[in-house]
């Protein structure tokens, strides 16, 4: 009996047991279901509001968010892992620091979004909208395409749907600092960031700062670098992508040698200066752009710039110093092809020597021999050749490093045995005023010290020199100016150090900035007019004679002209094809600071066939003759298209991603 009780007892406590077991609900096994057995899944815990816990995104306007995020990122680590976070770290570098934190906090709304009473509140489409607007340029000066997951209609909501905006803390501490900044009066000014910047990044300072002052500037480009890369130039004037009437042109060129680096930097810190100082009223600035048609080129070298930005950045070794020197010196200077681009034009130099054995010789306007095209012809040479031909500039410099002085044409020896032998053109005067223009404004240029750098020995004194004394050379750019079209340009040499670091470039702007600004007032010296005809009509390509220099210029499409020259008395002629010749005599004062007005009316005149222009000289053919044959089409154009097909690269900021976790963010690759 009690073996009896003892067993009932333990069949209900198993039974008591079993029913316990079995009302816990047991958690699901794959083969539960196989088996038919029953089973309930526990719910999932609710989301619920978390700390933010990731760096860059610490100073939003809240501090709760909740996971998974707007983009399904489950967890913090997982979205610390992914691209979208990456990029977000390093945007301010990639941007150059432009439209940061504005870029970074956008993102972090949809990374780590605000979360209120155990809910999420995406971010507002208007904000979203109105950072898109202001950054995308950003991103397309690098190659970069407008992040996906800062897709406005995408990810972002309207104000009736009860959105926030995400910068609102950005823009209560700009409120503060706006406040008291105008709590101290201070008088506006030009702000410049004095740093290096990729071809991309220049491109983008360029475009954004044709885009900030539209009334007076525009970017255009003249062609390609052997690299596909484009030769972007910014112009300046009143009315701007206009030949205005009695408007001279004139034009800066840098960085023709790719490791020559700081006329690259003082040109666009320039364009930044002409741009900003412009809107502030400067009326100095206004003056100069309002009267003057003004073209800069920051870099024609864009190529072997940056085979030498990235050399110098590889040997950034302080204790090897000299080691830096060596690849400043050396690396970058040519192009892609390894061309020295300051030795790539036509020789119309040694043309113009040969020349001078003819009576009636001339300096001007020489055609460019047809065997010229028979030899390598660089893309970046053809492009400004063809920009040079195109535009009627009247005043140029390119810049250089290596020397702290200005040389002035002639750059190749009148005695193919000299290498230093002194080499004028016939408008000597007028370029050792302009060498001195720039020389004389610059903070140390024009000091005594003969022996600056060392490199090419003695340089003189005054900070100018005619090239061909300094040294001489062939196939330069400068007397390609001078002998092909009516531009007189000069080159400076903006200090020995090439590659200088970039702590020194604000000094370098600070030493040169006044003589940028001068140079360019001066392009006003001398005269200008118009050359018409009887009934009142411009006259195109007539010549303008200046008797005892041997050395004419000719008018632009509708008649007008430029004429540099120094003061005093000048016995002037015009001339063309077809009509009488006029002659007038003009006294220019020594301070005279605007051009002076000398116009021209031609009559009609029966043309005598014996009388021939060109005064016997041997002909080389007419000078509207450019790449007759086509050679240039020929193996550039198709070298350009073979390089391009062999590189295919990512850009350059695409190492910043390549080893991110995941798969790579091809999204950020733009679709052209």
């Amino acid at each position: 009996m009690e073996f009896m009780r003892r067993k009932m007892k333990t069949i209900v406590f198993l039974n008591a047991l079993v029913t316990v077991i079995w009302c816990a609900s047991p958690r699901c096994n794959p083969e539960d279901e196989f088996l038919g057995r029953f089973c309930k899944e526990p719910e999932p815990e609710k989301p619920k509001c978390v700390d933010i816990m990731m760096n860059y995104c610490d100073d939003m306007s809240y501090i709760h968010t909740m996971f998974p995020n707007i983009l399904g990122h489950r967890t913090r680590e997982e979205a610390e892992l992914g691209p979208e976070y990456l990029l977000l770290s390093v945007v301010h570098n990639l941007l150059n620091g432009e439209c940061t934190p504005d870029i970074r906090m956008l993102g972090c709304s949809v990374l780590v979004p605000r979360c209120e009473k155990e809910k999420v509140l995406k971010p507002c489409r208007s904000t979203c909208e109105a950072v898109r607007k202001s950054c995308r340029h950003a991103f397309e000066g690098i190659e970069m395409a407008w992040p996906y997951f800062l897709d406005c209609d995408r990810f972002f909501v309207s104000d009736q749907e009860g959105c926030y905006d995400p910068l609102e803390g950005l823009r209560v501490t700009q409120e503060e600092d706006q406040a008291s900044i105008d709590n101290t009066p201070e008088e506006p000014h030009t702000v410049i960031q004095f740093s290096y910047q990729s071809n991309t990044q220049m491109n983008s300072i360029l475009k954004k700062t044709a885009a900030q002052c539209p009334e007076i500037a525009t970017t255009y480009s003249i062609g390609r670098s052997v690299e596909g890369k484009d030769l972007l130039v910014i112009e300046f004037s009143n009315n701007p992508g206009v030949h205005e009437l009695l408007e001279p042109e004139m034009k800066y060129i840098g960085n023709m040698h790719g490791n020559e680096v700081l006329g690259r930097q003082l040109l666009i810190y320039l364009t930044q200066y002409l741009c900003s100082e412009y809107l502030l009223g400067n009326q100095r600035i206004q003056s100069l752009i309002n009267t003057t048609r003004i073209h800069i080129l920051p870099s024609m070298n864009p190529d072997g710039y940056e085979l030498a930005a990235a050399e110098v950045q590889g040997t950034n070794d302080p204790e090897n110093e000299e080691a830096q020197n060596y690849y400043s010196w050396t690396l970058g200077r040519g192009n892609a092809q390894n061309i020295d681009l300051n030795r790539n034009f036509p020789d119309l130099t040694a043309v113009a020597y040969g020349r001078r054995r003819h009576r009636h010789f001339r300096s001007d306007h020489i055609p460019i021999p047809d065997a010229y095209w028979f030899d390598k012809v660089a893309p970046e040479t053809y492009a400004v050749m063809k920009w040079i031909r195109s535009i009627p500039f009247v005043l140029s410099a390119n810049f250089h490093g290596g020397e702290l002085v200005v040389s002035y044409p002639y750059d190749l020896s009148k005695h193919p045995l000299e290498e230093k032998m002194f080499s004028p053109t016939p408008d000597e005067q007028v370029f050792k005023q302009i060498a001195r223009t720039y020389a004389d404004a610059h903070a140390t240029m024009s000091g005594n010290n003969s022996e600056r750098c060392g490199s090419f020995g003695s340089i003189g004194q005054d900070g100018i020199i005619n090239g061909a004394k300094w040294y001489s050379f062939a196939g330069g750019m400068q007397d390609f100016n001078y002998l092909h079209t009516n531009c007189l340009e000069v080159t400076v040499e903006l200090g020995c150090d090439k590659f200088p670091a970039e702590e020194e470039l604000y000094t370098g702007w600070q030493d040169n900035k006044e003589a940028l600004l001068t140079f360019m007032e001066s392009v006003h010296r001398g005269i200008k007019g118009i050359v018409k005809d009887a009934d009142g009509n411009g006259i195109k390509g007539a010549r303008i004679s200046v008797r005892g220099i041997r050395h004419d210029i000719t008018t632009a499409e509708n008649g007008d002209y430029w004429r540099m020259l120094t003061a005093g008395i000048h016995i002037l002629t015009a001339s063309a094809p077809g009509y009488t010749r006029a002659m007038k005599k003009i006294h220019l004062p020594a301070r005279m600071q605007k051009a002076g007005r000398v116009d021209f009316v031609l009559q009609k005149a029966v043309v005598e066939p014996d009388i021939e222009e060109d005064y016997n000289i041997p002909s080389m053919g007419t000078y509207e003759r450019f790449d007759p044959y086509n050679q240039f089409e020929r193996y550039s154009i198709r070298e350009q298209n073979q390089n391009r097909e062999e590189r295919q690269e990512k850009p350059w900021w695409w190492s910043y991603f390549s080893r991110a976790h995941g798969s790579a963010p091809t999204w950020l690759l733009r679709i052209d």
